[in-house]
């Protein structure tokens, strides 16, 4: 163990002009730690004895240091002193700068639980989402009762592995304090409460939802005392009782669960309280989504890009009773429509503008939409709607899985509000290619030509993935020297939509020494042409997590969207940072060319392994909202074939894809900050879309601030996920929920 009694640049800028009240400690780091694997309760605990234990190093897993094959758990222990303090200890903070951790942490300090990066709700499984490649950064309060001024304090640290390589690595791990107004920002605090609670909830044939509620604790000591359920409508403002037990004790990592049943179409909040003493509040599934009217809404855009003599593949997005019949009035010469699925395809031999009337009619009524086709340069006129096999499957897709999800997309009725693109991502290529060069699908997809033609007909496109480099992230066969005879493949094949992901190239990359832009833009450019030269329509999306400002260069290789960060997992704290540092991206957003900041995470997920996403309803409201708002690809990421009616009303609002689908192709800004509340705002072809964010943990209530919006006074207010007009005296006001949302239309 070293400790350094250094003070960084940053940390002495801070002493030299704070005032007395805001002191500072010195750095604190440790290069080892105190090791044992297994795991007790009572290791957590400061007075716990380790001078026994081994001392491990922590900048490389516990495989490289004596421990190979050892999966499961294992603690780390940190021991260090606290000086006597001159101020006030409520004015400053420690932030632990914890090493990277394969695969999860529960971070302690003298035995209070701060956080950790884990499942959150499951302890004991493999069935879990991982974080090795990700530092972890903790705080704590000065005048948190937990630390020892004046004494010895101790850093306990359980650490799951699950697999592979193990432990804390990529160290050291230091601890920084900061005046309490001066806390520095991060893209990863991870604390979190040290009793929290989860919901799974199981729909029933009656519109109710069979709850199961689930409290854990992470306090060393047991939680004790009566606990109180209570169920709290928020549409009606009731609250119920629905469980009282007098003498509840919950040890530590254990749980205690029961069942209470809700309305599936009102948002509840259950809490638990122990004494009197609030643990947790959470809030079961709710569907915002009113049920479409059974006769038929025509959905979707309003356009549809295609070059000339490319095909057109079109499905018209008609919701109500099925059969309903099609019609298009003005259908261009080359286009022939299936009145029956009403999927449009043939090709245009000129550009120019072609509009017509589509037509769905039932037993129950009929509706009418104008649309136009734009036959020039431009696909993607509007973002691609879609799902992508990695969020749910990683490298364990296959055809068959693939056509599940697709038949789930038809199933479930998300067809009918404008859901395309069926992308395959890494793991189908073949481990060699063809003698002469041509790549070809490994035995998890016999027939991919099959798979597309059989998407087609059904009004779908198929996507598929590759890589600029040699190899891929999964490690399978990259395009790198096969550009062109790839892109000629697809084509072949009848793909509509190429993910390029940057993985393997990062090699020849860095034998470059000096990059610069038109480096980053070589790969890119060359396959951007090389699309461009094909027989059909290929959206190109560039996936190199927005390296060198991607967006601002991402339309001059021909590029239809590009990541604009890493990749996205069914976290709070991962869709926040994502989702809410979309700040600069917006003028590079517009018809053709769109800023993506990663898929979709809600419904059933799990990169191989499917679980329930992570997030909360609320939670999952906000990621749709937002990502709607930010006219990002929407792109489904969980098996489409087990979606239950909560992640089909998520994704079937048709006013809510309306606002990503919006003709103008605008981009919503962060427009109004206060607190945690967020107003980030988007003109739309009718008005404007305002999302109202709380990204804080407690509720909060808020009047629109609609002269300082630019809304004018008087304007029409809809609430476009319950697709209702605002009226009456408060119609302004909102109470957001924490970590939830509101998308209202001002016109």
């Amino acid at each position: 163990m070293k400790r350094l009694f250094i003070i960084g640049a940053a940390l002495a800028a801070l002493v030299s002009c704070a005032p007395k009240a805001q002191q500072v400690v010195e750095e604190i780091s440790f290069d080892t730690a105190k090791f044992s694997t297994g795991f007790e309760s009572a290791w957590l605990a400061p007075a716990f004895d380790d001078s026994q234990w081994a001392e491990i190093n922590i900048k490389d897993v516990y495989e490289a240091q004596g421990y190979e094959g050892y999966d499961g758990y294992s603690v780390y222990r940190f021991t260090f002193d606290l000086p006597e303090l001159t101020g006030s200890n409520k004015d400053i903070k420690l932030m632990l700068n914890l090493a990277k951790i394969d695969d999860m942490d529960w971070t302690f300090v003298n035995g209070k639980y701060i956080g950790g990066m884990n499942t959150g709700f499951i302890l004991n499984s493999n069935d879990v989402l991982t974080y090795y490649d990700v530092d972890r950064h903790y705080y704590i309060d000065g005048d948190d009762p937990a630390l020892n001024w004046g004494g010895k304090n101790v850093i306990a640290i359980r650490v799951m592995d699950n697999g592979e390589e193990g432990g804390m690595w990529d160290g050291p791990v230091s601890i920084l304090s900061y005046p309490a107004d001066k806390m520095p920002e991060t893209n990863n605090h991870f604390n979190e409460s040290a009793i929290y609670g989860d919901i799974r909830s199981i729909e029933t044939e009656d519109g109710m939802l069979n709850n199961t509620v689930t409290i854990t604790n992470m306090n060393v000591e047991p939680c004790k005392g009566q606990l109180v359920l209570t169920d709290l409508d928020t549409d009606s403002g009731k609250t119920e009782v629905l469980l009282t037990v007098d003498d509840a004790s919950i040890g530590f990592a254990e749980s205690f669960s029961t069942e209470v049943i809700t309305r599936e179409n009102g948002r509840h909040v259950i809490t638990a309280a122990l004494d009197g003493k609030v643990l947790t509040k959470v809030s079961p599934k709710y569907i915002l989504t009113p049920a479409a009217p059974a006769e038929p809404r025509i959905n979707g855009p309003k356009v549809y890009g295609v070059r000339p003599g490319s095909p057109v593949i079109f499905k018209i997005p008609a919701s109500g009773d099925k059969p309903i019949r099609y019609e298009v009035e003005g259908l261009p010469e080359g286009l022939a429509l299936d009145a029956e699925k009403g999927v449009i395809s043939g090709s245009i031999a000129t550009a120019g503008q072609y509009d017509v009337k589509f037509v769905a009619t039932n037993d129950k009524g009929t509706d009418s939409k104008d649309f136009s086709f734009i036959v020039g340069d431009k696909m993607a006129i509007t973002p691609p709607l879609g799902w992508n096999s990695w969020n749910c499957w990683g490298l364990q897709v296959s055809q068959d899985r693939v056509r599940e999800s697709a038949q789930g997309m038809i199933d479930s009725g998300l067809i009918d509000y404008g859901w395309t693109y069926i992308n395959i991502d890494d793991a189908w290529e073949a481990p060699e290619r063809a003698k002469d060069g041509r790549i070809l699908t490994n035995e998890k997809f016999p027939d991919i030509k099959a798979l597309g033609d059989w998407l087609h007909s059904n009004g779908l496109k198929m996507g598929i993935y590759s890589s600029p480099g040699d190899l891929t992230c999964g490690k399978y066969l990259g395009s790198l020297g096969h550009e062109a005879q790839d892109a000629e493949t697809y084509a072949e094949w009848g793909i509509d939509y190429l993910k390029y992901d940057w993985c393997g190239y990062g090699k020849e990359f860095d034998k470059i020494g000096n990059p610069v832009r038109e480096e980053y833009m070589r790969p890119y450019v060359l396959m951007g042409k090389i699309l461009r030269e094909q027989n059909r329509d290929i959206l190109y999306s560039l996936c190199q997590y927005g390296m060198d400002n991607v967006w601002e260069w991402g339309a001059e290789v021909d590029a239809n969207c590009w990541r604009t960060t890493g990749d996205i997992t069914d976290t709070w704290n991962s869709l926040c940072q994502i989702g809410f540092n979309q700040t600069v991206q917006y003028p590079y957003a517009g018809p053709g060319h769109w800023n993506d900041p990663d898929m979709m995470i809600v419904g059933k997920v799990g990169w191989g392994s499917l679980h329930e996403s992570r997030l909360t309803p609320d939670e999952q409201y906000t990621h749709v909202t937002l990502w709607s708002l930010l006219t990002a690809p929407l792109l489904i990421g969980c098996d489409m074939a087990q979606m239950d009616k909560f992640t089909i009303g998520l994704l079937s609002n048709a006013e809510v894809i309306g606002v990503n689908q919006d003709v103008l192709g605008k981009q919503a800004q962060k427009v109004w900050e206060k607190g945690d509340i967020q107003i980030w705002m988007k003109d739309v072809e009718d008005g404007k879309a305002i999302g109202i964010f709380n990204i804080g943990a407690d509720e909060v209530t808020i009047k629109l601030p609609a002269a300082e919006l630019g809304i004018a006074k008087g304007a029409a207010l809809r609430d476009l996920w319950r697709q209702k007009d605002l009226s009456g005296r408060n119609a302004d006001v909102f109470t957001v929920p924490s970590h939830g949302c509101y998308l209202i239309k001002a016109r």
